[in-house]
């Protein structure tokens, strides 16, 4: 049977979406046992397409004048989906993450649509959370590698931003699965999929 498995990789900053996002979609029990590598679909709603500058606006953080534009992306990639449906995608941040960026500046959206034409291709989204306490920790461990420190100044944004997933992954009508990094990794992943019969369509 052919792996067709589907993930949306949703979290704050410092939870480890895109090494797993990149784990996963090289995963033997997501995308099977491969003689040679090469590539597999792996996208992000994190990329500054919109503006022609570093860390510049995208699909989570277009302007209101960007409306459009956004949702006519988000009709694209859901198309593409349904058009490609019998293929492995890994999404590094999707739909909540939009949601919850476009509250926290007074813009509410319903992507109930976009959810609807997700579910019968077998989506599902895991949210990456870990302890409050455990943050520290991580951000020290990012200013490492960092080409933009200042944005991890505050830790209390990324605090605040796992409860409001939470909230939205809560009323999502896809599976979810939440995921604690400190504790657990693909394979839970993998294991979620399988018990739903999701890695297969």
């Amino acid at each position: 049977m052919k792996l067709t498995p589907k993930v949306i990789l949703e979290g704050t900053r410092l939870t480890g979406k895109t090494d797993l996002a990149y784990a996963l979609n090289e995963h033997p029990r997501l995308v099977g046992h491969r003689k040679y590598r090469y590539h597999s679909p792996l996208i992000s709603a994190e990329w500054s397409g919109f503006s022609n500058e570093p860390w510049g606006r995208g699909l989570i953080d277009f302007a209101p004048e960007e409306t459009a534009h956004a949702m006519e992306t988000y009709q694209t990639w859901v198309r593409m989906f349904e058009l490609q449906r019998y293929y492995s995608w890994i999404v590094d941040r999707f739909h909540l993450s939009t949601m919850a960026y476009q509250a926290r500046h007074g813009r509410e959206f319903s992507f109930d649509w976009l959810e609807e034409r997700l579910k019968p291709l077998n989506f599902a989204i895991v949210l990456c959370t870990r302890p409050e306490d455990t943050f520290e920790e991580a951000r020290t461990e990012r200013l490492k590698i960092s080409a933009n420190p200042k944005q991890y100044v505050s830790l209390e944004p990324f605090i605040e931003e796992q409860q409001q997933l939470r909230a939205l992954a809560a009323k999502s009508i896809l599976p979810v699965f939440e995921l604690d990094v400190t504790r657990h990794g693909p394979d839970d992943v993998a294991d979620f999929l399988q018990e739903r019969d999701l890695l297969t369509l």
